[in-house]
């Protein structure tokens, strides 16, 4: 017996939803219309912040410009010597910490709490085995 086919507006949703993440994904810096995160936090940051703007908790034009902010400070901080390395999820996840506590879902309280939790669970606490290779959104497969 075969599953249950869904409902084909909860399949047409579905590549909508997927569709507007594609575009957002192929628009990264270096998206050649592939977009790889190095670390699962990356695809789970990025995750966050599409979710967030579907859920109307901020305007991405908003986000955008935070996320340009982060970049000119790092960029202004880049010829000290302790300045920290590039990342752009950093940036990504910065840009969303900014949005959202300018929205007032998030305090910095709140985040600081939520951070030592985070840094109190071990590694591979949720995890059955560590996942080492990049994390890539194909668009063959999607």
């Amino acid at each position: 017996m075969s599953a249950p086919t869904p409902p084909i507006r909860e399949a047409t949703e579905l590549g909508e939803a997927r569709r507007r993440v594609q575009d957002l994904v192929y628009g990264l810096p270096g998206g050649d219309g592939e977009a790889s995160f190095r670390e699962p936090w990356e695809l789970r940051a990025f995750a966050l912040a599409v979710a967030a703007y579907h859920a109307g908790q901020y305007e991405w034009s908003e986000f955008q410009l935070s996320l340009i902010e982060s970049i000119r400070r790092w960029e202004a901080d880049g010829a000290e010597e302790d300045a920290q390395p590039w990342s752009y999820y950093e940036h990504w996840l910065t840009a969303l910490e900014t949005v959202l506590a300018g929205s007032g879902l998030l305090s910095e309280a709140t985040l600081d709490d939520r951070t030592k939790a985070v840094l109190a669970t071990p590694r591979n606490a949720d995890h059955h085995e560590a996942h080492r290779e990049p994390v890539a959104i194909d668009p063959a497969l999607a």
